[in-house]
């Protein structure tokens, strides 16, 4: 097992070093089934709670690019951008609630009414025409639902799951990319025949179907923790090894959603044409289902941090030399759209099973709340302050390009420190 393989941390703390002990026997001692009808059953049903959740996070370009030319144009880039960011941020804050409720009453409790909620969100969003019913329907309500579509998906893994939790999880968060292709060429295709709202109903009728397959399948495997309560766990980040580990998840999902939200809307502006700008998210998207799974699948062989240096540390190349430098060439900006779609993949599928491995897992719904609900502030922040950026140039994106990149190699080199405080500094360890 990977877990077994790991050594234990050098030169940390006593108490650190106890943690990660106790983290190797309760692995060590739980038998995870690691597959079958039921282990594979569950994976599908959180595949499919992610269309919906994943699948509207990974199209804010084509949202922001559409919503920015037509019901909010008279808003500047930055005003846009803390609606998208909004929607990122209750997605990850309310996982201290989702997460706990989880933990102590399986996935029923959390996914149901989050089902009906993402539904309701997608009407309400169909009717907006105003800045504040958009921010309402779309970012409070839709963001609240994703949440708890999101965060028992990912949990509910976790419990049959361990050796293999990184390619389960990743082949679970492909929904995203799948949903990512999909409901951008439902916005493509229909909203300039049928309209744009009759185009988010479509959505809405499709998440109706997955949610009500997710809502059958999912289930939990392991005891209640009736300990766990629905509030925020502060008191975890005392231990070192989960606390930089947050601080690592935290910057690399600052980073992932500038090029997603304004990859589009760069396009338009360098002069591509509206369908071109708009195909660009399914091709990011299209780059980003097998990034889900394909580095999960290595990382269960060869360590889930190491994976995630490597790939935020291509992020970071392909985002300062290849669409810093791309100007107006089409075929740069689809390479770059393909490729950042595969290599970004992981900070959705890997830092959930990053932070499992650093808490037990009847902890693991609680532990993944808190850390995404300090990420929150990242993803509320990040693309608005990218917006602010791109409005301060006069419209130029030279410098938002530069921000997402600069905030890639800072995710890379907080990995490299998580991995080196959590199992110790030498590059033959898997981690």
């Amino acid at each position: 097992m990977l877990d077994q393989e790991t050594p234990p941390p050098h030169g940390g703390t006593e108490n650190s070093t106890a943690t990660f002990e106790q983290l190797q026997t309760f692995q060590e001692t739980d038998n995870y089934p690691e597959g079958g009808w039921k282990a594979w059953s569950v994976v599908f049903g959180a595949w499919c709670a992610m269309i919906p959740s994943m699948g509207l996070l990974n199209s804010l370009g084509i949202l922001h690019a559409w919503t920015s030319t037509h019901q909010l144009k008279e808003y500047s880039e930055s005003s846009i951008g803390w609606i998208f960011g909004a929607y990122g941020f209750f997605l990850y804050f309310a996982g201290a609630q989702a997460g706990p409720i989880f933990d102590v009453y399986g996935p029923h409790y959390v996914i149901i009414p989050g089902s009906f909620g993402m539904v309701i969100a997608l009407i309400c969003f169909s009717f907006s025409e105003e800045y504040y019913q958009i921010f309402l329907s779309f970012s409070v309500l839709g963001g609240l639902s994703a949440c708890t579509l999101f965060t028992p998906a990912v949990s509910a893994v976790g419990h049959w799951f361990n050796v293999r939790r990184g390619y389960a999880t990743g082949i679970a968060c492909t929904a995203g990319g799948v949903g990512g292709v999909i409901f951008p060429l439902i916005i493509l295709f229909a909203a300039p025949k049928i309209g744009f709202p009759w185009a988010i109903r479509i959505i809405a009728l499709l998440s109706v179907v997955m949610c009500t397959l997710a809502c059958f399948l999912l289930k939990a495997r392991l005891p209640a923790n009736l300990k766990s309560g629905a509030t925020v766990d502060f008191h975890a980040l005392k231990d070192p090894l989960y606390s930089v580990t947050t601080v690592a998840v935290f910057l690399v999902e600052f980073a992932v959603f500038i090029p997603i939200t304004y990859i589009a809307s760069y396009a338009i502006h360098v002069g591509v044409s509206d369908t071109i700008a708009y195909l660009l998210i399914a091709f990011l998207n299209l780059g980003a289902i097998p990034g889900r799974f394909l580095p999960g699948l290595i990382a269960d062989r060869l360590g889930r941090f190491n994976v995630m240096v490597l790939t935020s540390f291509v992020c970071a190349v392909l985002t300062l030399a290849l669409w810093l430098k791309s100007g107006d060439n089409l075929a740069a900006l689809v390479c770059y759209a393909v490729l950042f779609g595969f290599w970004s993949g992981a900070a959705i599928s890997l830092t959930p099973v990053c932070i499992s491995q650093v808490c037990a897992t009847q902890d693991y719904g609680k532990r993944n709340g808190t850390t995404f609900t300090i990420v929150s502030i990242g993803t509320l922040t990040g693309i608005p302050v990218a917006g602010a950026i791109q409005q301060r140039d006069g419209g130029d994106y030279g410098d938002l390009i530069i921000f997402g990149g600069v905030l890639y190699l800072a995710a890379a080199m907080a990995f490299a420190i998580a991995r080196g405080v959590c199992c110790g500094w030498s590059f033959k360890t898997i981690f």
